[in-house]
Formats: structure tokens, sequence, C-alpha cells
């Protein structure tokens, strides 16, 4: 059964009685030494399957765990516990409900649920859902009951408005829950833990029950799984843990990397065994890895060893901006396929969901099939078809669908009642909802509170209608996003309304591409010309997980994947890391072990890029290698750069008289959202624009010739009215800074 093993693994198998901590590095074979562990004690030890305990953290692990037990033993291994920890707690829970004033068929609430008896406590106790969104409060709870703080408790810690809502709701929904006989999904962990702290004879009677006790990921576990693992195996000290303190990821859910680098705290004689040797990637991605990761403090330490001979060298790659990157990265996957015939062997990670934009159209220009792991496809997500109705709205005032879609973006406290009413009246009268909401004073019926929100939305919609005359897109929607105060919203929703506020500061940026893509030109058309490019957008089909195509996702999402050919993008201070870990040490090692994790994914091949310029929230703004990779020995990474990156590297070098980003822009911390994050500002904004004055004649790289007619505005707002001499083109209003006009041509 250990024939085939190698000696680490070998000892982590044959390990007798006693604790045993199994620091296991990527690639390293850690589920294999799990399962034959299991099947040793059941085949060697003699243990029955019924006093094994096995834990992770996911269904599909805790199946597969079974079935490679079972190949092993040549049987099933009926009796054994394996579950996740949720599982595990709820079958226990069961047992003993009557301890936590529960009966046996309780009822497990899920995420909807429990929400929706937050929203009712909330109503009970008038706490302003408007105020305080239900999902931050939840957010909150949950929160601390997985760290294991009671109401009592919470209540005596709660300082910011939220948490002292938070702690209102926490106080009442125990005995909400109890009396409709209930559980959420937390307590499936933090009432199995009251009743094995308080109840002795509970916990004898479990510890006796599972002999052996065996978790998986230990470094993804909380302070309530630590406590749940402690309490049963505590006793006799027959637990083994598997983990990897260079893959701890998980901090801001929970997730607690001190409880694998503190285990011999907690059982001082514990055996630890290192899985250092490598069967999935080459050495010079694993030198990488190992460079990285070595700059962390707070870890056990390890070298990870390759088994596998050659490798092609890292790239890291330098690109002019996020759309070069992408295409940068398109170029790749194409040379891979053409010799290699598979785009599933391809894999693009990025730090944040909002990134996938950029990656998706370039996908698309190139007509790679690609799929998204745990995320919508970004045009598909809440967040953007919400500001899309507005634009939408804007573009075409007679737009009901969009209309319904603005007014509960975000909510108004306009009701179903009162929109059918209002649907009715514009049914009688010809007109659309939205004139109709002009004309509420022949409206009967309608509430005082209702009336001002749907003139309020009114004013929004032709307020922004007039201003696109003489506006880009991306200014439309931060003048939506200002009036709505949608973002005020968004960051309500606690830190799942952080990740979509960063995907409305991407769609400012996909709208300020427009600009540059219709050469400058503002106005209605361009406005038409993005919708239309996100409603086409949107109608792509997704793709099924067996299809032949590139694997898109987040790094966090990437966690226990592997992929032959596997490109890093974005690697920029602010980005990766992000710029909130920065002055925090504990985060700032969390972002780089999540590096570690996305350079180990990479089987065969690995590129790293990074952008010098990024478009953040509409705007171009300078970008810097991430820290992380600077200084990085040319033996772990062969450096390279886009023809485009090279080209601009030149312009702004001193010697040609180029631009020089230190002096243009200098960061400025501001807060946003609970954050700090550097605020690219303009000192001498634009100075190096032509100055272009009326009646002079330019051309335009698209629209031809023309004679200017109007200049208005300075700095990057100047903007020019141009009747060009091409009467299909005619008048254009065009931002200078997009423009790329010419002066000096004759008629």
């Amino acid at each position: 059964m250990s024939a085939a093993l190698n000696p680490a693994q070998r000892a982590a198998v044959e390990h007798g009685a006693g604790p045993l901590l199994i620091v296991a590095g990527a690639g390293s074979g850690k589920t294999r030494v799990l399962t034959t562990r299991i099947a040793r004690l059941i085949e060697r030890e003699g243990i029955a399957p019924s006093r094994i305990l096995a834990v992770t953290f996911t269904n599909k692990a805790a199946g597969e765990m079974r079935e490679r037990v079972g190949r092993l033993i040549g049987h099933d291994p009926a009796g054994m516990w394996i579950g996740t920890f949720h599982g595990i707690g709820a079958r226990l829970l069961r047992r003993f409900a009557g301890l936590v004033g529960r009966t046996t068929e309780y009822t497990i609430y899920d995420e909807d649920d429990t929400l929706a008896l937050v929203k009712r406590e909330m109503e009970r106790l008038r706490i302003s859902a408007k105020e305080l969104a239900p999902k931050a409060i939840l957010a909150e709870i949950s929160s601390a009951k997985n760290a294991l703080v009671d109401a009592a408790e919470f209540e005596t810690l709660a300082r910011t408005p939220l948490a002292k809502a938070a702690a209102l709701v926490f106080r009442e929904l125990e005995g909400t829950l109890r009396g409709v006989n209930a559980v959420t999904f937390d307590d499936l962990l933090v009432l199995p833990v009251r009743i094995l702290r308080e109840h002795p004879g509970v916990r004898e009677e479990l510890a006796d029950r599972f002999r052996h006790v065996l978790v998986d990921e230990y470094q993804d576990t909380n302070r309530a799984q630590y406590e749940f693992v402690r309490l049963i195996a505590g006793g006799h000290g027959n637990l083994a843990v598997v983990g990897d303190d260079d893959q701890a990821i998980y901090g801001w859910r929970g997730a607690d990397v001190r409880n694998i680098l503190d285990f011999e705290r907690d059982f001082p004689n514990a055996t630890v065994v290192r899985l250092e040797e490598n069967y999935r990637s080459t050495a010079p991605i694993l030198d990488l890895a190992n460079a990285v990761i070595a700059a962390n403090v707070e870890r056990r330490g390890k070298t990870l060893r390759a088994t596998r001979g050659g490798g092609d060298p890292v790239t890291l790659l330098e690109a002019a901006d996020d759309r070069d990157e992408a295409d940068a990265v398109v170029e790749l996957l194409q040379g891979w396929q053409a010799t290699r015939g598979r785009w599933q062997d391809g894999a693009v990670l990025y730090r944040t969901n909002a990134q996938s934009r950029v990656m998706e159209e370039a996908m698309r220009r190139a007509g790679i099939p690609y799929r998204l792991v745990g995320a919508v496809r970004f045009y598909e997500r809440r967040e953007i078809k919400d500001l899309v109705a507005w634009l939408r709205l804007v573009a075409n005032p007679a737009d009901d669908e969009a209309f319904r879609r603005a007014l509960t973006a975000p909510k108004r406290g306009v009701g179903e009642t009162t929109l059918e009413l209002l649907a009715g009246e514009a049914r009688a009268a010809g007109v659309p909802l939205l004139e109709m909401s002009r004309r509420l004073a022949t409206v009967s019926g309608v509430r005082p509170a209702t009336r001002t929100a749907l003139e309020a939305l009114v004013a929004t919609v032709y307020r922004v209608r007039a201003l696109a005359v003489d506006s880009g897109v991306d200014q439309l929607l931060l003048e939506v996003i200002r009036e709505t105060r949608y973002d005020e919203a968004l960051r309500g929703e606690g830190p799942e309304g952080l990740d979509r506020l960063d995907n409305v500061r991407e769609l400012v940026t996909s709208a300020a591409e427009v600009l540059v893509d219709d050469g400058g030109e503002v106005g209605l058309r361009p406005l038409d010309h993005f919708l239309q490019r996100a409603s086409l957008v949107a109608g792509v089909d997704q793709l099924g997980p067996d299809a032949d195509a590139v694997t898109m996702m987040t790094v966090h999402t990437a966690k226990g994947l592997e992929y032959p050919l596997v490109c890093v993008t974005g690697l920029e201070d602010g980005l990766f890391p992000l710029f909130r870990t920065f002055d925090a040490p504990e985060a700032l090692e969390e972002e780089r072990r999540l590096l570690y994790v996305a350079i180990t994914r990479a089987g065969e091949r690995l590129q790293l890029s990074w952008a010098r310029q990024r478009r953040r929230n509409g705007e171009l703004l300078p970008g810097t290698l991430s820290s992380f990779l600077k200084g990085t020995p040319q033996a772990h990474v062969t450096k390279a750069a886009t023809v485009r990156a090279r080209a601009s590297a030149r312009l702004a070098s001193p010697f040609l008289g180029g631009w020089d980003e230190t002096r243009r822009t200098s960061p400025r911390w501001a807060p946003r959202g609970g954050e700090r994050v550097p605020s690219f500002v303009e000192e001498e904004a634009s100075q190096d624009l032509p100055a272009f004055i009326r009646g002079e004649r330019v051309r335009h790289g698209r629209f031809g010739s023309g004679t200017i007619a109007e200049v208005s505005g300075s700095g990057k707002e100047a903007k020019v009215t141009v009747d060009f001499d091409d009467e299909t083109v005619g008048r254009k209003r065009l931002v200078i800074a997009f423009a790329g006009l010419e002066r000096g041509f004759d008629g």
C-alpha cells in the first residue's frame, strides 16, 4: 500500500498514534497521502471505518475521498463519516438537537431564508433597510458566529452603526430560530461546538466513537471549525491534519492561518511531516514560487522540488496598457493551441472579477472560446445590467423595460401596485412609462413619497440626456451613479457590494474606451454604440464545463486546480497586491500567498504580465510592476515586452523629451468604501494638448478634413465642434484628448 510513496509521504501514511501535521506543498500528492492513511488504518491497524471521521471543505472532495479509499481497500468504507464541516455538524445536530432547543426535524435555512428572516427582524426593530442593507447585517452576524462570538459579546464589541444594528438583530435571531425549529448554515458549526463545550458527556462519547480524526485543507479552518476538531480529538490526540500555510488565502472570510502555524501549541507532542516533492510543475515555475513566498515572515518554511525535468522559463511580460496585455495573452493562447490543439489547457487568472471584462472582449475579438468559473460574464452581472438600463433609458425614453429596471436600481420604495397603476395609465394614454411619470399630476392614488421618487427618476434621466449632447459615455455613467447614489447602495451591501463596485468602475472604464474607439466623438451616437456593444456581448452563449475552451477566473477560484498553461495578469501594485493591504502586514502576506497559489497552478508554461497603464474608473492611470516581483532574479524569469510597451517606453524616455509620469501625476490617498486607495490627480492637466482656434482647418483619422466651428473647455475636458467636409459626416463634437486631430489641412 505504501510502496509507491516517496519517503515523506510514507512517513505521513505510516505514522502511528498521536497528533500529526502534514505540511503539503502545492502538487505534492496530499489527497493520495490522506486517503492512503485512512486505508492503512482500516486494513493494517484494524480500525473499524465507523471509528474514523474525515472532514474536508467541499462535497466533491468528500465524495472523491470516499471513492479513493474504497478503491484502496476493495470495498466501500461503510460506517465511516466523511463529509464537510457543515455536513458533519448537521449529522451531530440531528442527534443532539434537544440540547440546543431544537427537535430532530429541524429545518436548515439557506442564505435566502436567513436573509428574509433578518429583513423581518429589521422591520420589527425599525431598522431602515435603505440605510443599512440586510445583506450587510447578515454578513456581520455570520462573521461573528464563525468566530464563536455570541450575541451578548457581539453587542459589547459593536462600535459602528452597522455593527450596532446587527447586534440588535443578532440578539433577537436565536429566539426566533428556536421558535420555528430552524438553524442557519452557520449554526451547523456553532451549535455543535456549543454542545461539545457545554456537555462533557457528549464530548467524551464522540471522542470514544471517533478514535481517528483527519482534516483536509486545515489552513482554511476558521475559529468554529478549529474548535469543533479540537473538542472531538483533543482527548485522545489521534488527529491528522493536512494543509499548506503558504496557500492560506481565505483570511477575508474568517479562515485563520494561525491554526496551522500554531498546531504544536495545542498538540505539543505533534509529529510534523513536510511534503515538498511537486508532481505538477516544472523546475522554473517552482523556483519562482519558492522565491516569491520566501519573503513571507509568518510561515513554517518549505521548498518545493520538481520531480519532472525540463520546462520553459517563466515569462514576465510588460504591456503598454490593459488592452495590450489582453491581446498578448490571446497571442500566447493562439500559439499554444496551434501546436497543442486544445484551448482547455490554458487558464487566465486575475486578482478581481472586474478584470475579466477586458479579457472577455479580447477573447471574443479573436474568436477564442472561453468560460468563466465562479463568476457571471461581465455584462450579465446585476450591477452592470442596472446601469446599462439607465443608459438605455437615457438613449431611448420610450424603453419601458429599462424604466422598470432603473426604478429598482437602487430601490426607491415604488412597489408593484404603484407600478401597475402607472402602467395602466400609460397604456390608456398611449405613452411610455417615463412620460407617464412626468404626468403624475393626472394620476390619483400615488403616495407623496412615491411621487417624489418618480419625479427624481424623471429629472435624472432628462438631466443626463441633456448632458449626453456634450459628454462621453463614461461621464454619463458617472452622473447617473452620482445622482442615484448607486455606489452608496452597493457599499451598504458589505463585502459583496464592494466587489460589485469594482465592476461598476470597470464599466466606466469600458465606456471611456468607447470615446477612444469613436475617435473622441461625444453625443448620443457613441452612447448608442456602447449600448449596442453591451447588448451583443450579453447575448453570447455560456460554454459548459466540458467544452474545449480557455478557463478564466480569479486566483481565489483557481485554488486546487491545475493547467498546463497559465497566464497571471494585472501584476501591478494596487491591483496585485491590492492597495488596501499595503498598511496591513498580515493582509499583505496573504496577498503574496495568493500569488504563490497562482504560480503553482501552472504545469508546463507560465506567463506573468503587468501594464504600464491601466484604465480604472474611466481614467488611464500609470502602473508599476508588483512589489512581489520587483528585483526578481533573471534566473527565475525571462523579462519581455510587447511591441507597444517598447514603443511607449521609448516615448516616455526623458532623453527623447517624452511624457514624465513622475512629473505629470502624483498619488494622493483618498477614502473609497472604507479602504484607502491612491487617487491619481493631474497636476498639470493636459498641458501638452494642442490649442485650436475657430476657423482652423484640421484632419481626423476617421472623419476626414473639416473646419473648427467652436472651442470649449480646458485640460482633458477641452472639446471642439468640427464641420467636416464630407456631408455624410457633418458636424461632430470631439474631445481633443481623444480625437487625434492634425492641423493645417486645406479644403
